[in-house]
């Protein structure tokens, strides 16, 4: 930053007016984090210079930074997405743009942030210049450079994908179900006061943080889903050591700095080699000392072997005593003893346990289903009812009609649908496909004899259609011929035709 505050120095305005403070300086990083803490150390190194600086990312409200923007700014710091809004909504002029940096170029320059980085160059003046800053710089992102600056100078001061020298290294071997236990039994044996641990995933960053807790051990998680306030305000807490661990993703490998940070712990290794470069960098830096831990299972080892080629080093394994690949927790040891003690029988099964039921003896009938006792009940009332009416009507002289068996219900289980068929025939009036169409279920109980009356119903009588005697004079319709299809053109009548023929 200084030597942009210096170059920027001979042109610096004192005035309030907003067109005396073009953006002249534009800082593009790739995490909101990142953004803050460049856009803060710009308002301390360049405190006694008349400079105005403003950093836009998203997760926050757009009208506070459109008003900031609206004042007149000469370094403005930005993450892609947010700057494309303002430009989109105009609210942002880039045409004066001298200097344009790129931090953490490698991942600015890769496939998740390339397209965004092509319109903002598009925006800018074809003059400027391009500073572009990054830890490891991969071939591929060299040439990609290439495209868009002219002649460009590399400066290094370090050798290529080294970490620092005063980071320790070393991986502890250990299941990978086991690894949530021998972290907390890291923390708490050495008493780790401040620890960023790096995960793959958002989800695995909360599941870690939440079973931390629940060990006793104060932690939270930090990643792209949570809000900007709620990740600021876990950073502040893990700044000033009010929480001991802090769960990550790679958004906080990314230029994060956390000053005398004593420990990272790389609960998942990454799948890039060079992330872990930028992982454990967040330690050791401003000369302090610090110690990265890499938790490695079984499935880890070709990660670990890929970090050991890019760094060209190897990395110290040392297993800590009781986690120890193949190793059993203690807590899973006395899992199957207290599966071998009997389980003490509770009062109420021991009350009970006369009135149990005993099993019946009798063979289970085979066939039919027998319908219910109240269905049995319902049917011999049913032909009380009717030797009763029988007997009444021979005391009082009346014919009595031939005895007619009745069948007994059926009580077979509804097929599926049956039911809301059913139910919508009820919702009709009992009419079928037709408008007065009745059913035959309804239409036979209404002819059937009910014993209970006094009198019997009137047989209903049934329309037969009888056939017709009268003669039916049957018409042979003539064959067309095509003389008659040329007389009827010609007007004739079919009687002209036949006597011409």
């Amino acid at each position: 930053m200084l030597p942009i505050l210096q170059r920027l120095a001979s042109k610096a305005s004192a005035s309030f007016s907003p067109a005396r403070h073009p953006v002249r300086t534009l800082i593009v990083t790739p995490t909101r984090e990142l953004a803050a803490q460049v856009e803060e150390s710009v308002r301390t190194y360049g405190k006694y210079v008349s400079f105005r600086s403003c950093v836009v990312y998203g997760g926050v409200g757009m009208q506070p930074q459109v008003e900031a923007l609206a004042r007149g700014i000469d370094i403005l710091v930005a993450t892609p997405g947010r700057l494309l809004d303002h430009v989109e909504q105009k609210t942002v002029d880039l045409r004066q743009v001298e200097i344009l940096v790129l931090d953490e170029a490698d991942r600015m320059l890769d496939m998740g942030f390339i397209h965004d980085i092509r319109r903002i160059l598009a925006l800018l003046p074809a003059q400027r210049q391009n500073l572009l800053f990054s830890a490891t710089f991969p071939d591929e992102i060299r040439e990609l450079a290439r495209s868009f600056m002219k002649d460009p100078a590399n400066v290094e001061v370090a050798r290529r994908n080294t970490p620092a020298e005063l980071v320790a290294q070393v991986a502890h071997p250990v299941d990978a179900q086991r690894k949530r236990e021998l972290l907390a039994h890291l923390v708490k044996s050495n008493d780790w006061r401040q620890v960023l641990v790096f995960v793959k995933t958002k989800h695995g960053a909360n599941r870690l943080a939440e079973q931390l807790r629940r060990a006793g051990v104060e932690a939270d998680a930090i990643h792209g889903n949570k809000s900007q306030n709620a990740r600021t305000r876990a950073l502040e807490q893990f700044k000033a050591g009010e929480m001991r661990v802090l769960v990550a993703t790679d958004i906080a490998a990314r230029g994060l700095d956390i000053e005398a940070l004593p420990h990272v712990v790389n609960y998942d290794l990454p799948h890039v080699a060079e992330d872990y470069v930028h992982r454990i960098g967040r330690t050791g830096r401003a000369g302090s000392e610090g110690e990265a831990v890499s938790l490695v299972s079984h499935e880890d080892r070709p990660l670990l072997a890929a970090i050991e080629r890019l760094m060209n080093r190897k990395i110290e394994n040392r297993a800590v005593p009781g986690f120890e690949p193949g190793t059993v927790s203690p807590e899973r040891k006395s899992a199957p003893e207290r599966q071998r003690q009997p389980r003490p029988q509770p009062r109420q099964n021991q009350q009970r346990a006369p009135q149990q039921r005993q099993p019946s003896q009798q063979p289970r009938r085979q066939g039919r289903p027998q319908p219910p006792r109240a269905v049995q009940a319902q049917d011999s009332a049913y032909e009380d009812q009717i030797r009763e009416a029988r007997a009444r009507m021979l005391e009082e002289g009346e014919a009595v009609p031939p005895p007619q068996g009745r069948q007994p219900q059926q009580h077979a289980q509804p097929r599926p649908g049956e039911g809301k068929r059913r139910r919508r025939r009820g919702r009709r009036g009992g009419q079928g496909r037709g408008p007065n169409a009745a059913s035959p279920a309804r239409s036979s109980r209404q002819q059937q004899w009910d014993p209970r009356r006094s009198e019997p119903r009137e047989p209903v009588e049934r329309a037969y259609h009888q056939p017709s005697t009268q003669h039916v004079k049957v018409t042979h319709k003539p064959r067309r011929t095509l003389s008659g299809f040329v007389g009827a053109l010609l007007g004739r009548k079919p009687e002209d035709s036949k006597k011409e023929e």
